[in-house]
């Protein structure tokens, strides 16, 4: 007999499953439950499909709530994510010295690409006071 843990575990098995072969509406129906429980992945995934209308109707509002959820929960992509929104002015008002906090949260955790990310705007003064060295270490932290 099968327990109640092993049925959420395959819940969002299948959940993970849908959204990597591409099948969003499902994948939206696995995992908006357990996004709503506070899993991270979940949220930073739910956050994905919102963003760009995969399964469900795009919605920048719901996009960046989920994100940035994700992203407090200490999840390195989704603080790269929410980065990035804030960089491009995607989802929300675009903000430079928020892109540079998210972007150091992830790359605390040893995300690369939050890394380059990071050392380009040392290297350009994008958001922070342009600084050659930093940029260099970042890159070289990077394995540039």
């Amino acid at each position: 007999m099968i327990d109640q843990n092993e049925l959420i575990d395959m819940d969002f098995a299948s959940g993970i499953a849908a959204f990597e072969a591409k099948n969003f509406s499902l994948a939206m129906r696995h995992l908006m439950s357990f996004a709503e429980k506070g899993n991270a992945d979940a949220q930073h995934r739910v956050a994905i499909m919102y963003q760009n209308g995969l399964g469900v109707v795009a919605s920048e509002q719901q996009a960046e709530k989920w994100m940035r959820l994700s992203a407090e929960s200490g999840n390195a992509v989704a603080q790269h994510g929410l980065g990035f929104m804030y960089l491009e002015g995607e989802c929300l008002e675009q903000n430079a010295e928020e892109a540079i906090k998210w972007f150091s949260k992830a790359a605390d955790q040893g995300l690369i690409g939050s890394m380059t990310t990071l050392a380009m705007m040392y290297e350009e003064g994008r958001g922070v006071e342009k600084n050659p060295e930093e940029a260099q270490r970042l890159y070289k932290l990077a394995g540039f």
